[in-house]
C-alpha cells in the first residue's frame, strides 16, 4: 500500500514538473480575441475555436532556445476583427491588432512597444482545423501570419533590452515572408502595400531605416530604464531618440516604422516630458511636428508648459 502511494506521488510530482518546465519554456504571454459581431448566420462556435485555437498556438509554442520564467514573458495581445466569412469556403477575412509590451525596470510600469494594425488579414479556416507549427515550412497562411508577428514581438523585445538584440527573430520572420510570397497570398509582397508584412519586415531590417532599431535599445534601456534612477538623465536619452527618429524620416519618410513609433509611444512621450524644460520640450516638439504635422493634438500636449 505504501509502495502504491509513493508511485503515485511520483508520478504526481512528474506531472507537476512538466507543466511547470512547459510553462517555464514557452515565451509568449499573449492574450487573444475574435470578434465576429460583424458576422450573421453563422455559429459563433467556429469563432471560439478560432481564438481558442489561436491562442494555444501562440502561447505553447517554443518559438525560441531561450529560457523564460514566468514572470519574464512577453505580454501582448491579439485582436482579430472578423470582416467576412464564408462559411461553406472557410475563407476569412478580417483585421488584426497586434500590441506588446516590456516592464520598465525596477517598475510596476509596463510601456508599449508595438502597438499595429494589419488590415490585409486573409485565412482559410475550418472549425476543428489544427493549427500545426512548423518553421521549415509553410504550414497554412494563419499559421504563417502567427508565426511572423511572434518572430517580430520577440525581435522588438530583444532589441530593447541589448543593442540588435532581435537578430535572430528577424529573420526568422524574414524566412516566413520568403515562404509565404511564393503562395501568392496577399500582405506579404514586397512593394504590394506600404504597411503589409513585407513592408514591416524591411522597415526593421533595411539599412535605411534600421535606425529605429538603435532608437528601441536606447528609447528603453538608456532612457525608459534609467528614468527610475534619473529621470532628467533618462529623459535625455529619449530627446536624442527623436533626433535619430528624423534621420529615419529624411532616409524613408513613408516607412511603416514611423507610424509604429507613433502609435506605440506618443501618448507615453506626452507623459515623459510633462515635467521637462520648456527647451526641450520646445525641441522635441519641433522634430514631431515636422514628422507628424496632422498629430497636433497630442504634439500641442507636448509643447505645454511644464508641470509644476
Amino acid at each position: 500500500m505504501r509502495l502504491k502511494r509513493l508511485v503515485t506521488l511520483c508520478l504526481m510530482v512528474v506531472a507537476c514538473l512538466s507543466v511547470w518546465a512547459d510553462e517555464e519554456g514557452t515565451e509568449l504571454k499573449c492574450e487573444v480575441e475574435v470578434n465576429a459581431s460583424k458576422i450573421q448566420n453563422v455559429s459563433k462556435e467556429v469563432f471560439n475555436t478560432l481564438q481558442q485555437s489561436i491562442a494555444e498556438y501562440i502561447n505553447e509554442t517554443r518559438w525560441t532556445d531561450a529560457q523564460f520564467s514566468v514572470n519574464e514573458k512577453i505580454v501582448c495581445k491579439l485582436l482579430l476583427i472578423v470582416n467576412k466569412y464564408d462559411q461553406a469556403t472557410g475563407k476569412l477575412e478580417g483585421e488584426l491588432t497586434i500590441q506588446s509590451q516590456r516592464p520598465v525596470y525596477n517598475s510596476s510600469y509596463l510601456t508599449t512597444l508595438i502597438n499595429f494594425k494589419d488590415t490585409k488579414v486573409a485565412f482559410d479556416y475550418q472549425e476543428g482545423d489544427q493549427l500545426v507549427f512548423n518553421e521549415q515550412d509553410m504550414e497554412s497562411n494563419l499559421t504563417a501570419i502567427l508565426n511572423f508577428y511572434a518572430y517580430m514581438i520577440l525581435a522588438i523585445d530583444f532589441d530593447s533590452f541589448a543593442l540588435n538584440g532581435g537578430e535572430p527573430y528577424y529573420e526568422k520572420a524574414a524566412a516566413v515572408v520568403r515562404m509565404a510570397q511564393s503562395t501568392g497570398e496577399s500582405g506579404w509582397k514586397a512593394f504590394e502595400d506600404p504597411k503589409n508584412r513585407s513592408a514591416v519586415l524591411s522597415a526593421y531590417t533595411d539599412k535605411a531605416t534600421s535606425g529605429i532599431r538603435e532608437i528601441i535599445y536606447n528609447y528603453h534601456r538608456q532612457g525608459l530604464d534609467q528614468m527610475v534612477v534619473a529621470v532628467d538623465k533618462g529623459r535625455q536619452v529619449i530627446t536624442k531618440q527623436i533626433e535619430t527618429l528624423k534621420a529615419v524620416y529624411d532616409a524613408q519618410p513613408m516607412s511603416v516604422c514611423l507610424s509604429m513609433f507613433k502609435d506605440a509611444k506618443f501618448d507615453e512621450l506626452v507623459n515623459i516630458y510633462s515635467k521637462a524644460n520648456q527647451t526641450e520640450k520646445d525641441q522635441v516638439y519641433e522634430i514631431l511636428n515636422g514628422i507628424y504635422p496632422a498629430e497636433q493634438e497630442r504634439l500641442n500636449k507636448i509643447k505645454a508648459e511644464p508641470e509644476r
